[in-house]
């Protein structure tokens, strides 16, 4: 019993269509033409008692635009909501709320938040949304608008908690906020699909705006990354050197150029190594004694 009166006493939207606004206009036109007619050819004063009806009937009248809605309230009861585009006549008692059906672009202020590893960061997003449900919008919410700046700020600030901002250890999988945009601007899709879907809010699209460490450790995190990429690089250049003197000592050996044991070998390895890793140019140094001295 308690779950159908809880459904019961749900509501949503209802589309309506009211009188059409030129029918009445015409209507209008006549008695306007009657009130002439009566007090200026004929001099009736009766004909003034219409003046009550033509000036009752002049608030009844209002436009929807393309992608625009009018919701109907009749002394607090919510009567429906108009959609279709068009001309229209409603009992002047009608309290017509206008709602805009059009996408609409925000973006968030840039906050500092604390990422999962707790690196303050500053981050933002762009949402892309529209009023799907007039009703929701209109009475579920005190103010829709300022309803979606509030939770995208909510919204923003519990994503950003979820993921570190980078990850610095390649062999870790980790999504991050700067390497894993698609499935973090997902999730902040659905979290804010689930925030502002009570208040009849379709979300059309999230993504971040703006993404970056604090300033107060900017600096550091930047010879942070420096220091990474530096490790990297030198990591693959060793690993190549290491390929070429390997190349190097069995091309030798295949073509017999030269019989070398294995303190030569040693000493060749080390000498290409250091030509190969350095990071500025070698300089030679010609020996004009043998091979042993």
């Amino acid at each position: 019993i308690k779950i159908m009166e809880v459904e019961k006493n749900q509501k949503f939207e209802k589309i309506t269509k009211p009188i059409s606004g030129y029918l009445v206009l015409i209507v209008l036109f006549v008695i306007i033409a009657l009130i002439i007619y009566g007090v200026v050819v004929i001099q009736k004063p009766f004909v003034v008692v219409l003046i009550p009806v033509a000036i009752f009937l002049i608030p009844g009248f209002f436009l929807v635009n393309p992608n625009g809605s009018r919701v109907l309230v009749l002394f607090g009861k919510y009567v429906g909501t108009v959609k279709e585009n068009g001309f229209f006549w409603v009992i002047p008692f009608y309290s017509k709320s206008k709602i805009s059906l059009r996408a609409r672009n925000f973006e968030t202020e840039r906050v500092k938040v604390n990422d999962k590893m707790g690196n303050p960061i500053l981050i933002s997003s762009i949402l892309v949304w529209k009023v799907s449900d007039t009703y929701k919008a209109a009475f579920e919410v005190d103010d829709y608008e300022s309803f979606v700046r509030i939770q995208s700020d909510a919204a923003v600030r519990i994503l950003a908690s979820r993921y570190p901002y980078d990850n610095f250890d390649d062999d870790q999988l980790e999504t991050t906020l700067r390497s894993g945009l698609e499935e973090v601007n997902e999730a902040m899709e659905e979290e804010l699909t689930n925030r502002l879907s009570m208040a009849g809010l379709e979300v059309l699209e999230a993504r971040i705006g703006y993404l970056a460490y604090a300033p107060e450790i900017a600096s550091a995190m930047l010879k942070r990354q420096q220091a990474e990429a530096i490790v990297s690089a030198r990591f693959k250049i060793v690993e190549g050197a290491v390929g070429m003197v390997e190349h190097a000592l069995e091309a030798l050996s295949e073509k017999k150029i030269i019989d070398l044991d294995e303190d030569k070998k040693a000493a060749m390895v080390s000498n290409l190594m250091v030509v190969l890793c350095s990071d500025q140019e070698a300089t030679p140094v010609l020996n004009t004694g043998t091979l042993n001295t």
